[in-house]
């Protein structure tokens, strides 16, 4: 996947230096998407943004949500170009830092941009940072990846993909988003929690393993945890063995065409 954008440079003090423009970026992505999750979201994700207290009139600088996330948990951002190799993004995960790209949409793709910027990954993943379910996920997750080989990495970033990208979750209100990927998507919030479009399972790691997906629609198929805690507990399953026995039985049949792609 290439990107058409360009990655802006902290100066020598560590700030970015947004524009006028892009702030007002900021702006309104976070007024529309934090009315859009307010009955859509789970309480985990909605606390997390009372927690973080994005600023509203500019894009948040790194060093400011690292001050905040060190406190909860001891995580921290990680400033890097637009894409990065999958080696350096698990390796990032495994010291506890985020990578989060340094530059944001354009008023053009608003509504949908496939490479994710510094919305999705503050806003969608962030909040969630500062609960130590999600963080030790995170970590634990990343130190798996880099044990297993370049070609088994990929294979397994659908557990990561089904759950920290496009994950939904049981709640005595109904399912709820908790999902990056969604949750910085002023459509795929709706999509994923009301629309009768995608179908909703039940979260099984070998079936998510074995499912394939693509980056540039919404998604025609979610997998639900029963609890937030259960997102650390996915870790106690052997994945290795899980991705071996993936393989061995197969993907599933996508259920959508065939182009398109997989990170």
């Amino acid at each position: 996947m290439k990107t058409t954008y360009v990655s802006k440079q902290p100066n020598a003090a560590g700030v970015i230096d947004w524009t006028r423009a892009e702030n007002q970026t900021w702006n309104t992505l976070l007024t529309r998407q934090t009315a859009a999750v307010q009955t859509r979201a789970s309480s985990e994700f909605l606390e997390g943004l009372e927690r973080i207290q994005f600023s509203q009139d500019r894009v948040p600088q790194h060093t400011e949500i690292n001050a905040r996330l060190r406190d909860f948990t001891g995580w921290e951002v990680e400033i890097v170009p637009a894409l990065i190799p999958a080696k350096e993004f698990f390796t990032l995960l495994a010291n506890k830092k985020f990578p989060a790209a340094s530059f944001i949409r354009t008023p053009e793709e608003l509504d949908y941009i496939q490479e994710p910027d510094i919305f999705h990954e503050f806003y969608g993943h962030v909040p969630l940072l500062t609960f130590s379910e999600y963080a030790n996920f995170m970590e634990e997750f990343g130190k798996i990846a880099l044990s297993i080989s370049p070609k088994d990495r990929r294979r397994l970033f659908r557990l990561f993909w089904f759950t920290i990208e496009f994950g939904l979750l049981k709640t005595a209100s109904g399912v709820r988003a908790y999902g990056g990927g969604m949750l910085s998507s002023i459509h795929e919030t709706v999509w994923s929690v009301e629309s009768a479009g995608p179908k909703r399972e039940d979260f099984d790691p070998l079936k998510a393993l074995r499912t394939p997906y693509r980056i540039d629609i919404p998604q025609p198929l979610y997998y639900v945890l029963d609890s937030f805690s259960d997102l650390y507990r996915i870790l106690d399953r052997n994945l290795v063995h899980l991705l071996e026995e993936s393989k061995e039985l197969g993907d599933f049949e996508p259920l959508f065409s065939p182009a398109g792609e997989e990170l």
